[in-house]
């Protein structure tokens, strides 16, 4: 854990002039409920980026984005998308409030599109009507990512109200509409529109905190591969009673191929993939079987800490796999099988490598002589923040301040793949990634849920860092 510079709330002396917490806090305070009736009204918009829903939700979602904007008082506000070549972008709103001399640009980015809802039986709400019960709000993107929208929003609003034209941080909201479908166009966005997005300092709201009252910094990601393994050993199918003994069928010598990816205690077995660490924070047993809803008499893998595990190991999953259904199943020996893995990477593992090094141990695992082929899939970096770094210790001392307790320094198990685009296209940008879950969010899942108290807390936090970075750029 990091401690804050100061945690109480009251005037912050940070250079030429002070940073008024408690001035801050009353102004979102003040519009706290307002920013929660447009949390509501987001959700309300079922704007899916996928093929099989209706675009024009997408299109209401980000025109209801940009009308939150432009009553900030931003004029030069923007509905943009591109084409890769082979997939029309969703609309992203790029919308811009030039910097003062000497003030640095931050930009803020969120997306407006959602996950799908899913089975509507496993609701215990309308998913597209914001629900509050018990401190939360309920509804698909309540947490992922419409209240990392309203972060932002209500963090300028809050201090554009209190600091007026004294606030001359410039600031660039990008609001993307097609991340949960894979954000396909995301990199010919940035390359597009790369002079209209720079900035010095990048907050990414779309993470979360460690837990219900505590905040976290997200400082790493693991990378990501993934590929597509075949497997074949007949010409064609045959009986199972006529050939079987001799013979072993292709989703029998696929799952003896898929053993070999992990030893006896559940590490990754394959040579190449390399781990960081250790993990500064502890993440107790306990609460990552709550939090995961792994079953109790499931062995949890590998060895070393929980965090380091989740942050700082490799992490090979089988996500998918083409053999027939237990329905559609006949007394055949089945000459082929196809396999999906994903697996994620350390920090500092480069991507290029684990692909070799995965692909060069399925060729050398191949069982009984079976034609086995390995087609490579995506790939991403992994990302680590320098804490040392100013917009680092400035997110530190806000995020300590609005809730009043030490922050922590968090890895992530998962991957946000655009950051490495990011960072590649805005290599002198410092980059912050914050966000408003925590792990009862169920982001992705049914009953998905936004804390509204962290949620308010979210929003002074953000509000706090940019009065910070605005003194420190004088």
């Amino acid at each position: 854990m990091t401690s804050p510079s100061d945690s109480g709330h009251h005037p912050v002396a940070t250079g030429a002039q002070p940073v008024d917490v408690d001035a801050l806090a009353r102004a979102v305070d003040a519009r706290m409920g307002q920013t929660i009736t447009s949390v509501k009204e987001l959700v309300a918009i079922p704007g899916i980026a996928w093929e099989a829903f209706d675009p024009a939700e997408l299109a209401t979602s980000a025109e209801t984005v940009a009308e939150l904007i432009r009553g900030l008082g931003l004029t030069d506000v923007q509905i943009l998308s591109v084409s890769n070549g082979e997939t029309e972008g969703g609309p992203a709103v790029v919308a811009r409030r030039p910097a003062a001399p000497g003030k640095p640009t931050v930009l803020l980015y969120a997306h407006h599109d959602v996950q799908p809802p899913g089975d509507p039986t496993l609701w215990k709400t309308e998913p597209f009507a914001a629900t509050e019960k018990d401190g939360r709000l309920f509804g698909r993107g309540a947490a992922d990512d419409k209240a990392g929208i309203m972060a932002h929003v209500a963090s300028l609003e809050a201090l554009l109200a209190t600091m007026g034209e004294e606030f001359g941080v410039g600031v660039t909201f990008f609001i993307e509409g097609e991340e949960e479908a894979g954000s396909p166009t995301f990199r010919t966005f940035l390359e597009t529109h790369q002079e209209l997005l720079r900035a010095d300092i990048i907050i990414v709201a779309d993470s979360a905190n460690w837990k219900v009252g505590v905040p976290a910094l997200t400082t790493s990601l693991r990378g990501l591969v993934d590929g597509v393994i075949e497997l074949r050993v007949l010409e064609h199918a045959v009986h199972s009673g006529m050939f079987g003994g001799p013979l072993l069928d292709a989703p029998t010598l696929m799952a003896r191929l898929i053993s070999t990816f992990h030893d006896d205690a559940g590490e990754v077995a394959i040579k190449g993939l390399v781990s960081a660490g250790p993990a500064t924070v502890d993440y107790p047993e306990e609460d990552f079987r709550r939090d995961s809803s792994v079953l109790e008499s499931v062995q949890l893998a590998g060895t070393g800490s929980i965090a380091d595990r989740l942050w700082n190991k490799p992490a090979l999953s089988v996500i998918g796999m083409d053999v027939p259904s237990v329905a559609l199943s006949s007394n055949t020996l089945l000459p082929s099988a196809r396999a999906k893995i994903s697996v994620r990477l350390a920090p500092g593992q480069d991507p290029d490598a684990a692909m070799e090094a995965i692909a060069a141990h399925i060729g050398s695992h191949a069982p009984f002589g079976a034609d086995v082929s390995f087609v490579p899939g995506e790939r991403g970096n992994a990302f680590a923040t320098d804490t040392n770094a100013s917009a680092a210790q400035a997110a530190l001392w806000a995020l300590g301040t609005a809730w009043n307790t030490q922050p922590v320094e968090a890895g992530m198990g998962g991957s946000i793949p655009f950051i490495a685009d990011l960072t590649e296209l805005f290599p002198q940008a410092q980059i912050l990634i914050t966000g408003v879950e925590d792990p009862d969010s169920r982001a992705h899942s049914a009953n998905e849920s936004l804390h509204l108290g962290d949620f308010r807390n979210a929003v002074l936090a953000e509000a706090l860092l940019l009065a910070r970075l605005n003194v420190a750029g004088q």
